[in-house]
């Protein structure tokens, strides 16, 4: 018996009945041959890490703009913290952690340069509109290793793309929008708890709002602080789940009004800030210039990316590029088209 073989025959003991085991996996896109150390969700997670897309995150806009702090976060400490709180809750609930550990670690890898700012631009210019997450699910299918993609197993694929929910509901209650795998609900309320706590510290740092502006209700029900609500957030999350003999994601009406309040208040005192908000129609500026430059000019996108012909139709192919792009890509690329250089004289 190989060490693969092993580590799924310990998660059939460890593992709840309602967790998805690695050896039940719905397989790949494209059969290959399985490694003889990692189960596939392991596999895909450990490929996620190293994709050049993932890397990436580090220097793409979270809500504030190239912020000069360091404590700032960024798309990939989100994803980060995504990924430890996911892990948490479904150790607690015995569910598979590769899984929700895969499906976190790629849940963004198709966000825009500067954030929802970039994500609305395309979604306005480009035929067909643009939704990150199902840019994300590109990215790992197609656009990862020169186009051969990453070829992750339909359950991390599947959590990848149902991972979104902007104003949606916080749990997911009709059955034919759910993930196949309660992990990948997992990675869906991981997710919001994690922005809704980061966002209010990092818009508290950045003197967009204060501790005091923060709902009193809220703070009185969670906790005054990130760490308090956080821990608040996933205890309700974990003892309202295990109360349901099917295992069902769920948490309390009283949990979800407190929720679902931070979050209202985020967007009107946060993200539609006019301090934040007008960096973001600059930066809207941006993506649409160089969107439409590289549609007018083709031999300019094919020396800028190193190709010889485009791969799609020449619109498809420009949206993933800028798509793909970080904060400071996105800058210098605009600097460079757009803005006039310096005259160099002569020596």
């Amino acid at each position: 018996m190989n060490i693969r073989n092993r580590l799924e025959e310990k998660e059939e003991y460890i593992l709840s009945p309602f967790a998805q085991k690695s050896s039940k996996t719905r397989g790949r896109v494209k059969p290959e041959p399985e490694c003889d150390i990692r189960p596939a969700f392991q596999h895909d997670r450990d490929r996620i890490t190293h994709s050049k897309s993932f890397r990436r995150l580090k220097h793409k806009t979270q809500v504030f703009l190239s912020p000069a702090g360091d404590h700032y976060r960024t798309r990939l400490t989100h994803t980060l913290e995504v990924a430890q709180i996911a892990r948490t809750i479904a150790k607690a609930l015995s569910l598979n952690e590769d899984l929700v550990e895969a499906i976190s670690l790629g849940h963004d890898l198709g966000h825009t340069p500067f954030g929802h700012a970039g994500e609305d631009s395309l979604n306005e210019i480009h035929k067909g509109g643009f939704r990150h997450y199902e840019q994300s699910l590109r990215v790992v299918d197609v656009l990862e290793k020169d186009g051969n993609g990453l070829n992750l197993t339909i359950e991390v694929r599947d959590g990848i793309v149902k991972h979104s929910k902007g104003k949606g509901e916080i749990i997911i209650k009709d059955e034919e929008d759910k993930p196949f795998t309660k992990e990948a609900e997992v990675v869906r309320i991981a997710d919001i708890i994690a922005y809704i706590n980061h966002d209010i510290d990092d818009a508290t740092r950045g003197n967009i709002i204060t501790e005091s502006d923060v709902p009193k209700e809220c703070v009185e029900f969670m906790g005054k602080t990130s760490s308090k609500r956080i821990d608040s957030m996933v205890r309700g999350v974990i003892f309202e789940t295990l109360k349901n003999t099917n295992l069902n994601l769920s948490i309390s009406e009283e949990l979800e009004y407190h929720i679902v309040k931070l979050r209202d208040f985020l967007y009107e005192r946060v993200y539609d800030n006019h301090i934040v908000h007008n960096d973001f129609i600059k930066c809207s500026k941006i993506i649409k210039d160089l969107y439409h430059y590289f549609l007018k000019n083709p031999d300019a996108f094919l020396e800028e990316t190193g190709r010889k012909d485009f791969y799609d139709e020449q619109s498809i192919c420009v949206c993933d590029f800028i798509a793909g792009m970080t904060d400071r890509y996105a800058f210098n690329l605009f600097e460079k088209f757009f803005l006039p250089l310096p005259w160099k004289m002569p020596v």
